[in-house]
């Protein structure tokens, strides 16, 4: 009988590299062309994306004891902006928080027979971006259904 021989396992090996870093220089001309500058009433140089963060943005918060509500209040709002010109960002469906009510099921004994109660509530995030004044009149007439609870904040002016 031919004798057997031992297995050996193959483990590969890594071999590190090191990569070489090279910062490219850049002229002063090509800095003005990555930042394009626009001068202010005040006279100060600020860029296009500081101009864009100081437009008013609306957040908007959804909440409702049923997921249907929710929804359809949602798709309102966001209908509601679109038409009047703003950028929307959501809907974003938030963690739904769940209360949940241990009760016994009589009043004196029988301390081991319960029965439990939960509350769902569920939430939706939107955000509004580049609102104008027609966008905020049109939010606070809106007519959304019963039993939603709708927040709304300003964040930046």
């Amino acid at each position: 009988m031919p004798a057997k021989k031992p297995t050996v396992k193959k483990t590969a090996t890594k071999k590190t590299v090191a990569k070489k870093v090279v910062k490219k220089t850049t002229t002063a001309k090509e800095e003005k062309a990555k930042k394009p500058v626009v001068a202010s009433e005040k006279g100060e140089k600020e860029t296009k994306k500081s101009l864009s963060t100081a437009k008013q943005k609306i957040r908007v918060i959804i909440r409702a004891f049923d997921h249907k509500i929710v929804d359809e209040s949602a798709s309102i709002i966001i209908e509601t902006a679109e038409r009047t010109g703003a950028l929307v960002a959501g809907p974003i469906p938030m963690p739904t928080k769940i209360e949940k009510f241990t009760v016994n099921r009589s009043t004196f004994v029988n301390k081991d027979a319960r029965e439990q109660f939960e509350i769902r509530t569920h939430k939706r995030l939107i955000d509004i971006l580049d609102a104008n004044s027609a966008t905020i009149n049109s939010l606070s007439n809106l007519n959304l259904p019963s039993g939603c609870d709708v927040e709304i904040k300003m964040i930046g002016s």
